[in-house]
């Protein structure tokens, strides 16, 4: 039993990020992940060729069904739906080699909101192919269909996604200094830095899940967005900081107000402006964050 279960928590991580990549969804991909074990417990694994491959096939089914499920809800969810905030640089700060090169091939967080346009399997296909770099006879095992099938799944999911694949690449540095002058207006409702840090045609896609308030579609143009900084930093003066964080490649922003945490924002730049922001509200999405960071949440109306 001892080594059953180091058996499995070897490999715990990998499954945690698949579920993830899945779903969006942290407490949705724990729950598949302990379906896994409770599988993997009664499996017969002196049958089993390859352990890893076995577990990473039962996720990715597990996975489908649950998204099955989860995109009729999703349907009727109130305004834009986004993700949970990533927590793997959190859980997992030292990677293995192999950990670091599949973070290598990841997505960002805007295209894990866009990978909600495929369908179940298609996702599947082209996460297993293009994030965790599984061959096309896996793909094909897993998603039981042939390899060309498979191919065409891979390629359709590429053509529909390739405007979001490639965000522009930036100078590190420069990334950062744009950023940091980004937080400092918002945290100080400077709505002449901020109008400077946004491009004009900017948007801005916010999840508040009905919990608080939020927009139902994006919100278009920089002085828009700036405008909206700005209210927020009247309404709660004095009481507002912003926080930048480079986390799995990916810059956020963290929002607090009385020091509670209460929105995570994704950004991206085009190495002169802020071209999009994705900032997520949602309580019940950012309470394993706050918990991680050993804050409290701030909801706010």
């Amino acid at each position: 039993m001892h080594d059953t279960t180091l058996a499995f928590n070897l490999h715990r991580p990998r499954l945690q990020r698949v579920a993830y990549r899945m779903l969006g969804s942290w407490a949705e991909a724990e729950d598949i992940v302990q379906d896994v074990w409770l599988k993997w417990h009664a499996a017969d694994r002196s049958a089993l060729a390859n352990v890893e491959a076995w577990l990473v096939s039962v996720t990715t089914r597990l996975s489908i069904d649950r998204l099955r499920a989860a995109r009729i809800q999703r349907e009727h969810y109130v305004g834009a739906w986004l993700p949970e905030p990533d927590l793997t640089d959190l859980a997992d700060p030292a990677p293995s080699p192999e950990q670091a090169l599949e973070r290598s091939h990841d997505v960002s967080y805007a295209l894990l909101a866009v990978l909600e346009r495929l369908s179940p399997e298609a996702r599947a296909a082209f996460l297993l192919r293009d994030v965790f770099d599984e061959g096309y006879d896996e793909i094909a095992r897993v998603l039981e269909r042939t390899e060309a099938a498979c191919r065409q799944l891979v390629h359709r999911a590429r053509a529909r996604l390739k405007d979001e694949r490639k965000p522009a690449t930036v100078d590190p540095e420069t990334q950062r200094s744009l950023l940091q002058a980004f937080a400092q207006a918002a945290s100080t409702g400077d709505f002449t830095a901020l109008k400077s840090v946004l491009a004009a045609d900017a948007q801005l896609v916010g999840d508040g899940g009905g919990k608080v308030a939020s927009f139902g579609v994006p919100l278009l143009g920089g002085q828009r967005i700036a405008q909206l900084y700005l209210a927020t930093c009247l309404r709660f003066r004095g009481r507002v900081r912003c926080e930048i964080a480079l986390a799995e490649g990916q810059w956020r922003l963290l929002r607090f107000i009385d020091d509670k945490l209460e929105s995570v924002q994704y950004l991206e730049t085009d190495g002169a402006r802020i071209t999009r922001i994705h900032a997520q509200r949602n309580p019940d999405k950012l309470a394993r964050l706050a918990q991680v960071l050993g804050r409290e949440l701030s909801v706010q109306p």
